[in-house]
């Protein structure tokens, strides 16, 4: 399927403006057509040549993707660069990230209370940005690498979110993203309604054996329909099609993004209508 390239400059609260990159499905003669929209979130170095390229194989399958650029706050849309000085800003930068606020007294910035409200607020503006598009469907999925996976993770919490592709979400189980590293992302589980896909490598030393343990335990938990994936031989960042830190492996990667397609297609673009009944029998017999 063709795709357009565009992109807006949204307003934040006190962050400056977003840009939010879009890929756009089309189709020849059908410029009414409706798609589904998808939220894809970036690692830690913003939205670079792999991301955009995986945003743009998601679009290809008919889906309007919103890339938005999560470091407004300290720099322009450009990709920080895979080296030393790019992955040493990207990692301050994510823990450094606040929704700043006036005090009224004095009128200077302050820290607002919730640490994390600054990444919630740029994914309710990239999923309001989808639903406001004539050619959006309504229905909202997110995914999304690394830091990525994490704040598709926390987009998932929105309920108008049906369904979440989360690859190496990294800091749920440690509770550390956003200032203060002490975010209620696991805690607040039982709040996602949608359903998950979770991708990790089992050579991720990003997302230990235990982290990744109590982020399974505690969906099972609170109730959330999800999958959990963990490639035997894969290292952190598998699908980054870049080679600057040998993880890529194109293989799985094809793999995980047939899972992608396979819940986004089943909730994103069938109208399932109300849940009804209790839980399927499952049957014993062969």
């Amino acid at each position: 399927m063709l795709i357009e390239e565009s992109y807006r400059d949204v307003p934040t609260k006190e962050g400056g403006d977003m840009r939010v990159f879009l890929w756009h499905p089309t189709i020849p003669n059908y410029p009414k057509a409706k798609f589904p929209g998808v939220v894809v979130f970036s690692e830690i170095y913003q939205v670079t040549g792999p991301v955009a390229r995986f945003a743009k194989q998601i679009a290809g399958q008919g889906y309007i993707v919103a890339a938005p650029s999560s470091y407004h706050e300290f720099t322009g849309p450009e990709p920080l660069a895979y080296d030393g000085p790019g992955t040493d800003a990207g990692n301050a930068w994510k823990i450094e990230k606040v929704n700043l606020c006036k005090r009224p007294s004095s009128g200077a910035y302050a820290y607002a209370t919730q640490k994390v409200s600054a990444y919630d607020e740029d994914a309710e503006l990239s999923v309001s940005l989808l639903l406001s598009l004539e050619t959006c469907n309504g229905r909202i999925g997110a995914t999304g690498m690394c830091l990525g996976g994490h704040l598709a993770y926390r987009c998932a919490l929105d309920k108008r979110v049906a369904a979440a592709v989360c690859y190496f979400a990294t800091d749920v189980h440690s509770h550390t993203l956003g200032a203060g590293k002490n975010d209620d992302s696991l805690d607040r589980a039982g709040d996602i309604k949608g359903e998950l896909v979770m991708i990790f490598g089992k050579k991720d030393n990003h997302v230990p054996p235990e982290g990744r343990d109590l982020i399974r335990k505690t969906l099972h938990e609170k109730g959330v329909t999800f999958s959990f994936f963990e490639a035997a031989w894969a290292q952190h960042a598998f699908i980054r099609d870049e080679l600057s830190k040998g993880r890529y492996d194109p293989g799985l990667t094809k793999l995980c993004f047939e899972m992608l397609l396979e819940l986004f297609n089943r909730t994103l673009r069938s109208d399932l209508g109300p849940r009804a009944g209790g839980e399927m029998e499952i049957e014993d017999v062969c």
